[in-house]
């Protein structure tokens, strides 16, 4: 497990900076305006469900022509919702303040696939944390990564997954299966190129990956958020130097994936693309159907005969 998180520090920084200010605008307020104080830390600790809301505004705009099924009103209300609470979970508790709470676990049932978790853009390894909890139960041994300097370029990661890969197949005698939400898609890609035997993992599996860039991503101005462009050059040379490794791809999407749009862009030619309707993006990597998918695969590949991954 990785010993440190330099995120994790940024967004305890963020959050208990928005509960003081929320603290200080109510006891402000509250002599005489008990409404107004109490409306106006529920505004400040919900800030982020506005800036959900114009992502999902860009996203019904941007997506027009794309042959994903196009949401309705009700469905990308629903979306936005349970968004918005999955953010809290995420980013106001499993990331800053719960990250270390389910450590990497190399040993398991007899026979069972090892997993490899990369997690996305802005995000650590406690992402996984519902993910690491059923792997465990279930007897699967796993990895995780922090993908830091956060805001560094997607290649820089390649060495982080490296390990990972390395030291559950070693402790396995199989490949891996890697699980990878967002930009953690691109980042197992990058890896994946430097390798001269694809058959290094048994499979991956990508949730909202932004295969082909994002709309989004023309408003960063960090080095992986460049990288994420659509039409860019890296992602045109990632696509070429990985296009025969695309039939061990599961890529999953999103008509309401509010960061990967137009939906289409988390498809990769070549690979098992499957279509979740009603998610947006944090809620799409924990939504059942994707979850029970991806252990069925994995059990599925433990039935194979085991054998050590070739160097």
């Amino acid at each position: 497990m990785p010993p440190t998180s330099r995120l994790a520090r940024l967004q305890q920084a963020v959050v208990l900076g928005l509960v003081a200010a929320a603290a200080l605008w109510a006891i402000h307020w509250w002599p005489g305006h008990r409404v107004l104080a109490v409306l106006g830390a529920v505004v400040i600790l919900c800030l982020h469900a506005v800036v959900l809301g114009l992502e999902f505004v860009l996203l019904a705009l941007a997506s027009d022509g794309d042959p994903a099924t196009r949401p309705g009103a009700i469905e990308m209300v629903r979306a936005w919702w349970r968004e918005s609470v999955q953010g809290v979970c995420v980013f106001g508790w499993r990331q800053p303040f719960a990250w270390t709470r389910m450590p990497d676990r190399l040993q398991g049932a007899a026979g069972a696939t090892g997993l490899v978790f990369v997690h996305g853009f802005v995000c650590n390894r406690g992402f996984w944390t519902p993910w690491l909890e059923q792997a465990a139960a279930r007897g699967h041994p796993y990895a995780t990564v922090n993908l830091e300097p956060v805001f560094g370029s997607i290649d820089a990661f390649a060495p982080l997954i490296e390990d990972a890969v390395t030291r559950v197949a070693a402790a396995t005698g199989r490949e891996p299966v890697l699980v990878c939400h967002s930009m953690g898609g691109l980042a197992a890609r990058a890896w994946l190129r430097n390798q001269q035997n694809a058959s290094r993992v048994a499979h991956v599996v990508t949730i909202g990956t932004p295969h082909a860039g994002t709309w989004l991503a023309r408003f960063s101005r960090t080095a992986s958020g460049r990288q994420m462009r659509m039409g860019g050059e890296w992602l045109r040379n990632l696509a070429t130097a990985t296009a025969t490794a695309a039939g061990r791809f599961t890529c999953w999407y999103a008509n309401c994936d509010n960061i990967v749009f137009p939906p289409s862009m988390a498809t990769l030619r070549g690979a098992d693309n499957r279509l979740v309707r009603g998610a947006a993006h944090v809620d799409l990597a924990f939504h059942p159907e994707v979850m029970e998918h991806t252990f069925a695969l994995a059990r599925s590949i433990g039935a194979a005969p085991a054998h050590r991954p070739e160097a």
